[in-house]
């Protein structure tokens, strides 16, 4: 029986809704805290910067006291950052340093290269305004302002920002563990003999590397035999310890593809073919522990390398970044001039090869085949074309840069 191709947004958001956040969370040095998800809000309990300081080197003046340009003032201190001065006199400067607090009574900076040092005094060759080159306190952030929300995928500025308000840690859900394996006799690991009718293994490195670049905690499990049991074996080892399941292979229709049976033995299944192209072949279900415990979701993967890695960054990413308590994680697309003509379209969604041309338009690879891995490495992202969509030189195109998918 002819099954029915799902539509690729139906099958996406229902991997979305199945998701299950992490609940465990932990505490760790904000240093440490690099691709980590936020699990609550930080408030700021400070303002930054915390005093009004100076924007620039120069001199920090009264208004008033500059009737015209060449005034000359008595320079009555010097602030470094660091430190504090004292209220400025009426009449005087104060050499003053970038960061370093305003002094009382000052109401401007007037920037160094605008004055001209006269020993113990300065001649100001510019009429400030009140409030020039002065950095208001709390400018940046005010006390009690949110200055990270929960959901976030901690980045190095992330990291910055919670240093800058006092965060010496930062509360983040655990890591998601998951398993990894691949199916198939003909599969062999790099360094090994390559016997006749056999091929490496590329899909391990793409989807460990994948799923470490997302900061998860993977258990590499290898290749599973070609055998019912085998791959029941493995859900039940991997099910025992691990949030989800990601596999490779097997998950079609042929005498030897044995994910369906196994996961239908092992758990429950929704076996998808899915109007996507590469892909079509998915598995989704859940694995459940002998040991009685909560068990693992489970994904499966087209053995195709292109396939395999183009469902991975559309759907499992989603899914892994929904797990792991991210509030937005879907990628957002550009709107960009194709550089291609597409005559021939694919009734399925097609996910197409692409990189920005020196002019800005966007190229296709020119083989879209599912088993051309050299073609997403060429690719700085991937054109998301709709059904029957043919696309001439010159058209608006979707283009999602890997910036989006592959961090």
């Amino acid at each position: 029986m002819k099954q029915t191709l799902r539509p690729f947004e139906e099958v996406r958001a229902a991997l979305l809704a199945a998701a299950e956040p992490l609940a465990a969370i932990e505490a760790v040095p904000t240093a440490e805290a690099l691709g980590r998800v936020l699990a609550a809000d930080q408030v700021s309990g400070l303002d930054v910067p915390p005093l009004d300081n100076s924007h620039m080197d120069g001199y920090a003046v009264r208004t008033a006291d500059l009737p015209a340009p060449g005034t000359r003032l008595r320079v009555a201190q010097r602030i470094p950052a660091g430190s504090v001065g004292h209220t400025l006199e009426a009449g005087t400067a104060a050499r003053i340093f970038t960061g370093a607090p305003i002094p009382h009574g000052a109401d401007a900076v007037v920037m160094q290269e605008l004055c001209s040092p006269d020993g113990d005094f300065v001649i100001v060759n510019h009429l400030p305004k009140p409030g020039e080159w002065i950095r208001q306190a709390g400018e940046d952030i005010a006390r009690g302002a949110t200055v990270l929300a929960a959901g976030l995928r901690l980045n190095p500025q992330m990291l910055g920002l919670a240093a800058s308000v006092g965060c010496a840690t930062l509360p983040v859900y655990r890591r998601l563990r998951v398993a990894l394996f691949s199916t198939g006799d003909e599969l062999v690991m790099p360094g090994e003999p390559l016997p006749p009718g056999a091929i490496y293994n590329s899909n391990r490195y793409v989807l460990r590397g994948l799923l470490e670049a997302l900061g998860c905690q993977v258990n590499d499990l290898g290749i599973v035999p070609d055998s019912l049991e085998a791959t029941r074996q493995a859900l039940r080892t991997a099910a025992a310890s691990n949030d989800l399941i990601v596999t490779s292979g097997g998950v079609s229709m042929g005498e030897e593809d044995h994910i369906k049976p196994a996961v239908t033995a092992e758990g429950r299944l929704d076996s998808w073919l899915i109007a996507m192209k590469p892909g079509k072949p998915v598995a989704f279900g859940r694995i459940n522990d002998p040991a009685g415990g909560p068990g693992a979701a489970f994904i499966g993967l087209p053995g195709n390398p292109v396939s395999s890695f183009v469902t991975f960054i559309m759907l499992v990413r989603p899914f892994v970044l929904r797990a792991q308590g991210v509030a937005e994680c879907l990628p957002r697309a550009l709107p960009l001039e194709a550089g291609f003509d597409w005559p021939r379209p694919d009734k399925r969604r097609e996910f197409l090869r692409a990189r920005l041309g020196p002019d800005g338009r966007v190229l296709l690879y020119a083989n879209q085949g599912p088993g051309v891995l050299t073609s997403t490495v060429w690719a700085d992202g991937l054109v998301d074309n709709p059904p029957e969509h043919a696309i001439r030189a010159g058209d608006r195109v979707s283009f999602i840069p890997y910036s989006e998918l592959l961090q």
